[in-house]
């Protein structure tokens, strides 16, 4: 075996430690991973919402991006090394790679703003 099949072996093994039943629902370790993937990918709703409410228009603060590929990073390992489940691997490439862009565009915006303070 290649040092690689071993090492996702290894991390399907530790995705899927059963931790027990909790109100009926039987949890493993990468359960609470792709729980936590999903809070952490919904909450970044509510960061827009309090962004927006504070400024008095639409805005997304660059935390909203963060979040989103946190909680997109989660739930790729999630459907990754817990379900092997290709939908749930490719419902979350995108979001991320729209987010990684969008973190892209901000940072190039933001050096030509200290570019163009730098030279006034």
């Amino acid at each position: 075996m290649s040092f690689f099949s071993i090492l996702y072996a290894d991390i399907v093994f530790l995705f899927n430690i059963p931790l027990g039943q909790f109100g009926g629902i039987s949890m493993d370790s990468g359960k609470v991973v792709g729980y936590f993937g999903v809070a952490l990918f919904s909450s970044r709703w509510l960061l827009q919402m309090g962004a927006s409410k504070k400024s008095g228009k639409p805005v997304l603060p660059c935390l909203f991006w963060y979040v989103s590929i946190a909680g997109s990073f989660c739930l790729l390992s999630y459907f990754t090394f817990g379900k092997n489940d290709s939908v749930g691997i490719l419902s979350n490439l995108f979001p991320m790679s729209v987010a990684l862009y969008n973190l892209y565009l901000e940072f190039r915006y933001r050096k030509t703003l200290n570019e163009e303070h730098a030279e006034s």
